[in-house]
């Protein structure tokens, strides 16, 4: 393994990917740590430190932000704008026929796509920038720090000049995440976008493992260190894991050469959703204690019995029926999302175009009802391996007393295995390129 690594820094154009990669990373992580212009960087510590934001949206957002968020840095939106515009302008296929259209017009329309999508994360990142800045100027960003003007105050000095300053830099700087994850996709090594949620979730790690050896001592510690191996194991072979589908191309003449008479095979993996039914679950579940929290009283009077039952059972991690209905979105997720992004018909279609069929399957509405039949069953160990992994860091709450950032479990370990495996993938393939051996044995 580290002669393959040697090789590869060898390799003149492989080592210039590779440093191209890690110099847009370093950038990506420095600029979590500047403050944003108008923010007093001392009070938002403070406010960090006193404030418990290891649960509902600080979770998630500050997963993909690698603590931006919380420091109210240059790059506090993190990536989650252009994850939120990718999602959109991929159901928006099944909504509007001129996206599926798109999509099936090959490269100019996948470019056409990408622009739709780069647009669309600026107005999401204008969105959420001007609701960030609205929480922090109003004291209701952590619980416990001022509103503008206060002592103790995130944004000391609130006049226009210093709001617009604040909303301009956070959009720019979502924008320019997103410029710098197409600059790693197309110069360096991977999918920039996924190298950027790796590193910002993976520097997530040591703070929260060092937390739960300084809270809960070395005996927690070392079996949140074993739960991890065995989770990593788990995800591991699980996004390995695939139905193969044989395929067979008949034999036709084009001009004077003969094309076709092949074996393949359509790869279907076990979990074909990734992490995104997980990512659907747990914003769902922060919705009804979003409501709850505007219909509060301010002034102390009697709280809404449909307010209190919300407070009692969907706001902590560690109650039976938050986790049940956690699994239980999961799972209906997973098969809302494997329904919107594989399609059997255009899969039939496109084998019948070429001469392909399944053995033993006649083409086309046979063969869509077979591939249909193959997704559905398919499809339920996945879901059931996503809302699994999903739970184990609530289930890790409950009996290992460990924090909600417990980081092996759920969103961030699919992530961080998926993108990591992607990625030895393609530095192997470029290897294999220039020498008979990979980093793949």
């Amino acid at each position: 393994m580290l002669t393959a690594f040697g090789r590869a820094f060898r390799t003149p154009d492989l080592r210039r990917k590779l440093l191209f990669t890690l110099g847009i990373l370093a950038i990506f992580r420095l600029g979590a740590f500047i403050p944003s212009p108008g923010i007093d960087y001392r009070n938002v510590q403070q406010c960090v430190n006193a404030a418990d934001t290891s649960q509902g949206i600080y979770q998630l957002v500050n997963l993909f932000s690698g603590g931006a968020l919380l420091q109210v840095s240059i790059f506090a939106l993190g990536i989650m704008p252009y994850i939120t515009a990718s999602i959109i302008v991929q159901l928006l296929r099944v909504v509007i026929p001129r996206f599926q259209e798109l999509h099936l017009e090959g490269a100019q329309g996948q470019a056409k796509m990408t622009q739709y999508t780069r647009y669309l994360t600026i107005a999401l990142g204008l969105l959420n920038a001007t609701t960030l800045i609205t929480l922090a100027r109003s004291g209701q960003l952590f619980a416990g720090c001022g509103a503008a003007g206060t002592p103790g105050a995130l944004i000391p000095n609130d006049n226009l000049i210093t709001i617009l300053l604040l909303i301009i830099t956070l959009t720019a700087g979502s924008g320019l995440i997103m410029w710098m994850g197409e600059l790693v996709t197309e110069k360096g090594v991977g999918n920039g976008m996924s190298l950027l949620i790796f590193v910002a979730i993976a520097a997530m790690f040591p703070t929260s493992l060092g937390a739960i050896l300084k809270t809960q001592g070395w005996g927690t510690f070392l079996i949140v260190m074993v739960v991890g191996l065995l989770v990593m194991a788990l995800v591991i072979f699980v996004e390995q894991s695939q139905r193969r589908i044989p395929v067979q191309y008949a034999k036709r003449m084009v001009g004077r050469r003969t094309m076709g008479g092949t074996s393949t095979y359509i790869p279907i993996k076990v979990n074909m959703a990734g992490v995104i039914p997980v990512i659907f679950a747990s914003s769902m579940l922060y919705l009804p204690a979003l409501l709850a929290q505007f219909a509060t009283p301010a002034d102390g009077s009697e709280i809404p019995g449909w307010v209190e039952w919300i407070n009692n059972y969907l706001t902590r991690g560690d109650h039976p029926i938050y986790m049940a209905l956690y699994f239980l979105l999961t799972i209906g997720f997973t098969y809302f999302y494997v329904a919107i992004t594989f399609n059997p018909e255009e899969v039939s279609d496109n084998m019948k175009k070429y001469g392909g069929f399944i053995p033993g399957i006649r083409a086309g509405r046979p063969t869509q009802d077979y591939l249909q039949y193959v997704i559905s069953r398919i499809t339920l160990p996945g879901a059931l391996y996503l809302a699994i992994v999903a739970l184990i860091p609530l289930i890790a709450l409950v009996m290992i007393g460990a924090n909600q950032n417990f980081p092996f479990g759920g969103t961030s370990i699919l992530i961080v295995v998926g993108v990591g495996l992607e990625t030895v993938k393609q530095i192997d393939a470029q290897l294999q390129q220039r020498h008979y051996e990979g980093l793949l044995r």
